[in-house]
């Protein structure tokens, strides 16, 4: 049996169950300690999940003198993320962290820079990424049997009443919601972020203080264009969580409901005012796991094999980018240029 290995978990809130309800196939891992600032929440997993011999405690840093762990699994909110994750880094650990990384992008600058010269991998939840839909919606716009991409669309409409500190929130669908949408055009276009003009507003009937509409345009690497239009107070006709998606490319089209909806067609005739056109065949990939499962896997196997992630904090940080260059694009009302990089002025 290989060894195991050693894993502290910190924030043991309601999104720590979805990384322990994993956590419990794998045998190549320990959970060796269960941190949260209310020690109770910690105690109350431990419990749960059958966790004897781990440590329970609501500092971190004790706790990773304590125990000395290989890994640390971040679950905390976002505005911790950055202490978690930079102590963890500091005491040698590897990390893997819910989205988003952190709150700003100098924070987020300092981590990257932080884990790569620490030789360190540290990468987010996307988990969106480990969808076998999304993975056959990509793999046919990389194939180019519908030419290449020059437009890519995303829909999200939901009406959602959290109650909570959403309502109160600033930013509120752009903070907390469209860095998976981001993340998601990103991994299916190939493409990085450019350039970015944002409407943000809050339209009549909301139930959220601020921000809870946005209509976005980002300039893309190569002149693609992505286009985001989102409401978390849309009453009716929801779309999926993970949007309704429309590529637009050189020689046809797909569309992708966000659940297990493809459809495709590339153009067969070259005459008549609408071309004939010809339905394409979607592969559908058999995956063995999906969502958070998938992605610990996925992060546990590139630090056996010394590979880096595919969301390893130098790439997330980009779709963190989007985040808050279309934040600057509202409050300004301008077109904003994107830049992730501390040595890009």
């Amino acid at each position: 049996m290989s060894e195991k290995n050693k894993v502290v978990l910190v924030g043991c809130g309601g999104i720590s169950n979805a990384w322990l309800t994993s956590l419990k196939e794998f045998n190549d891992v320990e959970i060796v300690g269960l941190v949260d600032l209310n020690q109770d929440n910690a105690n109350a997993q431990k419990q749960k999940y059958s966790l004897e011999s781990a440590e329970t405690g609501s500092d971190l840093k004790e706790m990773l003198e304590a125990v000395n762990p290989a890994i640390v699994f971040d679950c905390t909110i976002p505005e911790a993320h950055f202490n978690v994750t930079t102590s963890a880094l500091r005491h040698g650990c590897h990390v893997l962290g819910e989205k988003p990384m952190t709150t700003s992008m100098e924070q987020a600058g300092k981590m990257t820079e932080l884990a790569t010269g620490k030789g360190l991998i540290y990468a987010v939840i996307q988990n969106r990424r480990y969808d076998k839909s999304i993975i056959a919606f990509r793999d046919l716009i990389h194939s180019k049997k519908i030419g290449d991409l020059t437009t890519l669309n995303a829909d999200f409409y939901l009406g959602c009443h959290f109650g909570g500190f959403r309502d109160e929130m600033d930013h509120v669908l752009l903070l907390d919601m469209a860095i998976h949408s981001f993340d998601q055009a990103r991994f299916i276009s190939g493409k990085d972020p450019v350039k970015v003009y944002c409407k943000e507003f809050n339209p009549a009937g909301s139930w959220y203080k601020h921000g809870a509409s946005a209509m976005v345009i980002f300039e893309m690497s190569d002149g693609n264009i992505f286009t985001y239009r989102g409401s978390w107070c849309a009453e009716g006709l929801s779309t999926s969580w993970q949007c309704d998606w429309r590529a637009c490319c050189t020689k046809g089209s797909a569309i992708w409901d966000g659940e297990d909806k493809i459809q495709a067609e590339a153009v067969s005739g070259n005459e008549g005012f609408t071309r004939a056109q010809e339905q394409i065949e979607i592969n559908i990939p058999e995956l063995e796991t999906s969502s958070h499962y998938a992605q610990i896997r996925d992060f546990l196997d590139c630090l056996k094999s010394g590979t880096a992630p595919q969301t390893v904090c130098t790439d997330n940080i980009k779709s963190l980018a989007m985040v808050h260059a279309a934040i600057e694009s509202a409050e300004k009302d301008i077109p904003v240029n994107i830049k992730y990089l501390k040595q890009e002025k």
